[in-house]
């Protein structure tokens, strides 16, 4: 007998089995054990067995279901965080939209999202989320000139608590071909705040990146005291080097073909500029001219409403690394807490931020990259040709 033919009859006889004496039970078994062939203990088993009947979803109820609008809304609102760094930013965040019109709660609702834990808030948006991209070429090239005299400091020595330590890097716009003239991005990142400048850089020639990191100098709401780069020769050169010792600027360097010694750029190269920007190929200036504006956009959204985890301490239990996180905070709430900042300075800030809108933000970044990936230079394997500024 098939599997399916024995539970149809165990179905058929299990009433007869229950109402049956213990002679006609004994009877009954035979007459089973002969039929299926099943051994007599496990024929007593499927007679006597619970017939266990659900109605409705199992476990508890669910309480989040309705909030689900909310908060796609305030997730799409902070480009799509994580949950573990947008749960302890929600509250604030919230208010921002309530603010701006662009959010409406009732007291419950708030509550409820307010209180919903990580892993909720992962379960909740698994419909909502897409993934993919893919590598880049690289085109640093690594120089021996300066590189003796210049300082090496790897992630280990990132050991400043005081904001104007930063990080930079160069991400390049060239498609899937590094040859001929590409626009470039420089990337700064602050190491103890988290505050994140980008600025667009006509080529990569010497002058024009050091051009890029004055611009990026005199957007800081703080003062710069050190650049850690890579080994690219658009840093390790003698007139970034005689920049950096004109203004006082402590200038280091990270071990080649180790990119974690600049772990704090690298990350926000992924997950900012190649995020946003993506992989095409840039040449012209009216790319240029986006591209400017659309960092003008994001240097806001990032810095005033996308909170980081920073670590604290790792701890070695044998094979296993276990890692503490700080709670999450925007770069603009670490300058705060750490009080670095100028009073009219912080005053600046402050009514940047309260003038923000993240959503508005959010459309008008969208609206300049639609305008960038129509510039993009499609033409194949074709090199575009060099160009003067």
């Amino acid at each position: 007998m098939t599997l399916k033919s024995v539970k149809e009859y165990v179905a058929a006889i299990r009433d007869r089995y229950y109402r049956a004496t213990k002679e006609e039970k004994g009877q009954i078994l035979d007459e089973f054990v002969k039929v299926t062939g099943y051994h007599r203990k496990a024929a007593i088993r499927l007679l006597t067995a619970i017939v266990k009947t659900t109605t409705g979803h199992r476990g508890r109820p669910a309480q989040y279901h309705s909030t689900i609008p909310s908060l796609k809304v305030i997730w799409e609102a902070s480009d799509r965080l994580c949950s573990k760094r947008l749960q302890p930013f929600l509250p604030e965040l919230i208010q921002v939209l309530r603010r701006n019109n662009e959010l409406h709660l009732d007291a419950d609702t708030q509550a409820r999202l307010i209180k919903m834990s990580p892993a909720t808030m992962d379960r909740l948006l698994v419909p909502y989320r897409q993934a993919g991209g893919r590598k880049s070429s690289s085109t640093t090239h690594s120089k021996d000139l300066l590189k003796n005299t210049i300082p090496i400091r790897t992630f280990t020595d990132w050991q400043e608590n005081k904001p104007g330590f930063l990080e930079i890097d160069l991400v390049a716009h060239c498609g899937e071909n590094v040859a001929g003239f590409y626009l470039n991005t420089l990337s700064a990142v602050d190491v103890a705040s988290g505050w994140l400048e980008c600025a667009p850089v006509w080529g990569k020639s010497q002058i024009k990146v050091r051009q890029a990191v004055q611009r990026v100098n005199q957007r800081l709401p703080f003062l710069l005291l050190g650049l850690d780069s890579d080994n690219g020769s658009e840093f390790i050169n003698q007139y970034f080097n005689r920049y950096c010792q004109q203004k006082q600027i402590t200038f280091t360097r990270s071990r080649s073909y180790k990119k974690n010694d600049s772990c704090y750029v690298e990350q926000k190269n992924g997950n900012i500029v190649r995020r946003l920007v993506g992989y095409e190929r840039y040449s012209s200036k009216a790319a240029y001219q986006c591209l400017d504006r659309l960092y003008y956009l994001v240097r806001l959204h990032v810095n005033f409403f996308q909170p980081t985890m920073k670590l604290i301490s790792k701890t070695w239990h044998g094979a296993r690394v276990h890692k503490v996180y700080e709670t999450a905070q925007t770069p603009y709430q670490r300058l705060l807490r750490l009080k670095v900042l100028k009073e009219s300075r912080q005053k600046e800030l402050a009514a940047i931020y309260n003038g923000l809108n993240p959503i508005r933000l959010l459309k008008q970044i969208n609206e300049n990259l639609e305008q960038l990936w129509k510039l993009a230079d499609r033409s194949g394997s074709s090199v575009t040709p060099i160009m003067r500024q």
